[in-house]
């Protein structure tokens, strides 16, 4: 039976707010919270619709990870935009460093005109990211947040093998061996990362060169005889880098937005 947050604002005084983003983390975050909090507080799972920029097996993940959860997971869609490629094509802008203007525009102003003061935020990081949560911490001072993963020792292996428990398959980004289950084609990406793109969703790799040579901006770089140049998708060598190895880029509603 699954519960309508509607029915339910009434009852508490404060929200916890899980941002779920159909990552195994996430969701299993979204079923601890549930069950930490759900008779204190009125407990809201919330996805920011980048929907058209995934999978389509997300949509099934979300239908299972609902009735996993008893609860609706509730969409929020920014106002201005309905996907990446138009996000890039109003801010003229792929990335910046760390910047990324299709995160900040499609999930991380979708949360700051959501949110409340007085909210707990649930986020789905791992034991593994405790490091970075320091300095999530600084960047987001203003936040009370629960680490409730991290907290509790538990990998994404485990997460894994939560959902695997309780009958539900991971999204098919995971088992096509992609580390995230983020948009399709992230400009966070590297070298090895878009050379698994190029094969797997060569129409995506096509796209995000076009979207490169509009800007003259190149997403990856090379390092050959010690110099580091950027090189664009249309000129990426097809045995560059190593997704393997490659370091576990972020795009959720607590990256980087400057």
């Amino acid at each position: 039976m699954i519960n309508s947050i509607s029915k339910q604002n009434s009852l508490f005084e404060s929200r916890v707010l899980v941002w779920y983003s159909d990552g195994a983390a996430s969701a299993v975050a979204a079923k601890k919270a549930i069950e930490k909090y759900g008779d204190t507080h009125l407990v809201e799972v919330i996805k920011c619709d980048t929907y058209k920029n995934e999978h389509s097996d997300n949509r099934r993940f979300t239908i299972e990870i609902q009735d996993w959860l008893g609860q609706e997971i509730k969409v929020l869609s920014s106002e201005k935009y309905s996907d990446i490629y138009e996000v890039f094509a109003a801010t003229k802008m792929l990335k910046k460093g760390r910047f990324a203007p299709c995160t900040a525009e499609l999930k991380k102003k979708v949360r700051w005109q959501y949110q409340e003061p007085n909210d707990i935020h649930v986020f789905g990081y791992t034991i593994e990211e405790k490091d970075r949560l320091d300095g999530l911490m600084l960047e987001n001072f203003d936040l009370t947040i629960d680490w409730i993963l991290a907290d509790e020792n538990i990998t994404k292996e485990d997460c894994f093998r939560t959902l695997q428990d309780a009958g539900i398959k991971l999204p098919m980004m995971y088992r096509l061996g992609y580390k995230n289950n983020n948009c399709i084609g992230c400009v966070k990406g590297k070298a090895g990362y878009w050379n698994k793109i190029r094969v797997d969703f060569p129409e995506v790799f096509d796209r995000m060169a076009r979207e490169e040579r509009e800007r003259n901006f190149a997403l990856c770089t090379l390092t050959v005889k010690g110099e580091t140049k950027p090189v664009f998708l249309d000129e990426l060598p097809p045995d560059a880098g190593n997704y393997k190895t490659d370091f576990e880029f972020d795009c959720g509603v607590l990256c980087q937005t400057s």
